[in-house]
């Protein structure tokens, strides 16, 4: 049995925990504000869908308490909540500690290894390109989980603890973990980003009148064609810099066990078998609010650097700026504060492999 302390308490934190407590693991919680753990002072964490259990896990008051009391953590929470995260973590991971992001989103891991490495503390930070569940948070301390995933890219930094780190989450969660090629494979293998901005633009009126829809029934066949074709953008990019990665029919058909076909119909399928899911009921949705500034923008960003632009990334960023009145470009902390304009792609190349970003000699002024 070992011991995970969980960064987050959402339907991501839940599922997670409730995955590792069938795996025969010990899962602690922790809510950075403290509000969404107090259901569980009432009884215990009830799972049902993919995984039916009921358990009460511990739970962090700090921290420095979920550091402290775990061999590992898991950072499960939306990615505009990652750094505020990274910042409280970072005093207390200890030397080797092995550290998930579940998933990664705009090279958190190299902003959590340099915090790290000013302390002197070298951790094993492996970022996920997807989620191990899917699932929605119902009332009280319940889950519903929609899937268990069947494949999940991985890489870790450094490269060279990808052995033992695979090895470690394969323990805890399950052999579904594929190795990718540095933290560029892992930030264009995750689709939420892309697959939720064409749901939101085709359903934006349904969330803002807080309706109850099938997300699987709504992804109608003009609503895939934009995801298929945002897609294409992404793929493009990871074969410039010379990466591989899995297809958005790939995807869909491992994450929902259905058979590839177009998007659209894969997306009725599941419907059809009721995996489908629900969308969401508000316009303030991490579908936007999270999958824009850290998501579209990070895909954005690499499309740049790498001499491929992605435009229907581009305009999904500036048509949701417009809809919500924001900058969401501008909204993304990680890569304000790593500050990427002032380095090369060759440098970004090598911080993917070792969390250390650093001026190569060839670039250095």
């Amino acid at each position: 049995m070992s011991r995970v302390g969980i960064a987050g308490a959402g339907s991501i934190a839940f599922g997670s925990a409730a995955l590792l407590h069938v795996n025969g693991h010990d899962p602690m919680l922790w809510s950075p504000s403290g509000a969404s753990t107090e259901c569980l002072k009432d009884g215990p964490l009830k799972a049902t869908g993919g995984i039916e259990t009921e358990f009460t896990p511990r739970v962090a008051s700090s921290a420095q308490e979920l550091c402290e009391a775990n061999e590992a953590i898991l950072i499960a929470l939306p990615g505009y909540g990652h750094k505020a995260v990274f910042d409280a973590l970072i005093p207390h991971i200890r030397e080797g500690q092995h550290v998930i992001v579940s998933s990664h989103a705009s090279l958190g891991a190299i902003y959590l290894t340099e915090g790290l490495a000013a302390r002197g503390i070298s951790a094993v930070i492996t970022a996920w390109g997807t989620t191990a569940v899917t699932g929605r948070r119902g009332e009280d301390a319940s889950v519903k989980v929609n899937t268990v995933r069947k494949k999940v890219d991985l890489c870790t930094v450094p490269d060279t603890r990808s052995d033992c780190a695979k090895a470690a989450c394969t323990q805890l969660f399950g052999d579904v973990f594929v190795p990718r090629e540095g933290l560029l494979a892992i930030t264009l293998s995750n689709l939420n980003p892309q697959n939720h901005m064409g749901i939101a633009l085709g359903n934006i009126t349904r969330m803002e009148r807080g309706e109850t829809w099938s997300q699987g029934q709504n992804v109608t066949p003009k609503v895939g064609a934009l995801l298929e074709a945002l897609d294409l953008e992404r793929l493009a990019i990871a074969e410039m810099l010379g990466l591989q990665t899995k297809t958005i029919f790939e995807h869909f058909s491992v994450s929902f066990h259905v058979p590839e076909a177009s998007v659209s119909e894969m997306n009725q399928q599941m419907y059809a078998q009721g995996t489908g899911g629900t969308g969401p009921a508000t316009a303030d949705s991490r579908y936007v609010t999270e999958d824009v500034p850290y998501g579209l923008q990070a895909t954005a960003v690499l499309g740049r650097l790498a001499g491929r632009p992605a435009p229907l990334h581009e305009a999904g960023i500036q048509i949701f700026s417009a809809m919500y009145g924001r900058d969401f470009a501008g909204e993304n902390e990680i890569l304000n504060a790593l500050d990427l304009g002032r380095y090369s792609l060759e440098d970004l190349q090598d911080a993917a492999r070792t969390g250390l970003l650093r001026k190569t000699p060839q670039t250095a002024s």
